[in-house]
Order: C-alpha cells, then sequence, then structure tokens
C-alpha cells in the first residue's frame, strides 16, 4: 500500500466532544485528514465498506458494535483500510484483543495528543504502533494464553449479540442490526447462557460490563 500525501482519517467514538477534540488533532498534521466520522460501531463498520478511506480510528468500547468487532471486519472486508484502535483501558487485555482483530495501532485517549498523529503515520506504512510498556506485557500474556490455551470463550458474533442484549435490544432489533434472524440471535444467546454458565439477561448484562463490552 503506497502511502497517500494527505490520508483520509474515518473517525469513530460515541462521545461527541472527545470526537471534536481527536478531529482537530488529527486535522493539524498536514498530511492528514478527517474525512468521517461515526458514532457507533455499526455506523463506523459502514462508513468504511461504504466510504473512501485510508485509516479508520476506532473506539474501543462504542454502542450497538464494539470497536474490536468493527476492526476484524474491517480487515476481513476492506484489508486496505489500515486500523488504529482508540482506548481509555491502559491493560494489556485490551491491546491484545485489538492485536488479535489485526489493528496497526493503539493509543491510548490521555496520550492521544501526543501519539495519535504518529499512530496514523505508522499503520499508513503497514506498522504497528503501541506504547512499549504496553506491547512488553502482552507479548508476556500472549505467552502464557498460548502455554494455557486459554481465550476468550465467545466467538465474535456471541460478543455482538451479548454487547446488544447488554444494551437493552430485543431479539427482532438485535437479528436487524446483525442481518440474522431473531431465531439465531435466541440460539446464540442460548449457546452463550451455556458456555457462560449463566441463566438470564442480568447475568450477561454484568458479564458485559466486566469485560468492558458495555459502560457501566
Amino acid at each position: 500500500m503506497s502511502v497517500p500525501l494527505k490520508a483520509k482519517i474515518l473517525l469513530a467514538d460515541d462521545h461527541e466532544m472527545v470526537r471534536d477534540g481527536l478531529a482537530l488533532v488529527i486535522d493539524s498534521a498536514p498530511d492528514l485528514e478527517v474525512a468521517g466520522v461515526a458514532s457507533d460501531g455499526v455506523e463506523a463498520l459502514r462508513a468504511v465498506l461504504t466510504g473512501d478511506f485510508d485509516v479508520a480510528v476506532l473506539d474501543v468500547s462504542m454502542p450497538r458494535m464494539t470497536g474490536i468487532n468493527v476492526a476484524r471486519e474491517v480487515v476481513r472486508q476492506r484489508p486496505d483500510v489500515r486500523v488504529v484502535m482508540l482506548s481509555m483501558h491502559d491493560n494489556e487485555q485490551y491491546y491484545l484483543a485489538a492485536l488479535e482483530a489485526g489493528a496497526n495501532g493503539y493509543v491510548l485517549k490521555s496520550a492521544a495528543n501526543r501519539d495519535l498523529i504518529e499512530a496514523c503515520r505508522w499503520a499508513l506504512r503497514g506498522g504497528p504502533f503501541v506504547h512499549p510498556r504496553m506491547a512488553g506485557a502482552a507479548i508476556s500474556e500472549l505467552a502464557v494464553t498460548a502455554e494455557d490455551g486459554d481465550g476468550d470463550p465467545l466467538t465474535p458474533r456471541e460478543t455482538d449479540v451479548v454487547k446488544l442484549i447488554a444494551e437493552g435490544y430485543t431479539s427482532d432489533e438485535i437479528g436487524e442490526m446483525l442481518i440474522i434472524s431473531s431465531r439465531t440471535v435466541d440460539r446464540h444467546r442460548a449457546n452463550v447462557l451455556e458456555k457462560l454458565g449463566m441463566r438470564n439477561r442480568v447475568e450477561l448484562t454484568r458479564y458485559a460490563i466486566r469485560s468492558g463490552l458495555v459502560e457501566a
């Protein structure tokens, strides 16, 4: 992928004030411009699949579809678009999830003024960008995970369903958003309950909050 003279950035974050501040940071760079914005995961994915962007900057925690799952779909369906994750979470769990989804960068919101422009430039060149301390911790965690054979018990689709259930959507609404039948949604929910040893929506919501899929 050749690096464009002025790269077009999709900026996705569900907080308008944060999004506006990040747009100012990106637009201050002569070689980058915010060419589109999105306020939730579904909107972000739709924009990437139908628009002309070089980099998608995605908040990890967004309504309707997490940034991690959006990243996974972008990498699968639009491999020409680079992905940079934004997060308030300073721990290796989220970085590992971003790495496994195929993201080219992971930027903490607390350091976005300093790191976001450089992360976008690194992504355009195909290289990863992450704080060295977090990368070291992530490598250690990857080694432990590989040795133990442990990982996320849910599939990406099951994770989407859990997130939307926790956000209060019905099976019909979830099916419409994910383009699957409500019966398939119910089957995913039953599988998740069995996998996690849970009984109802309340327990799934607590799990979603603990896992960072939704905010408390």
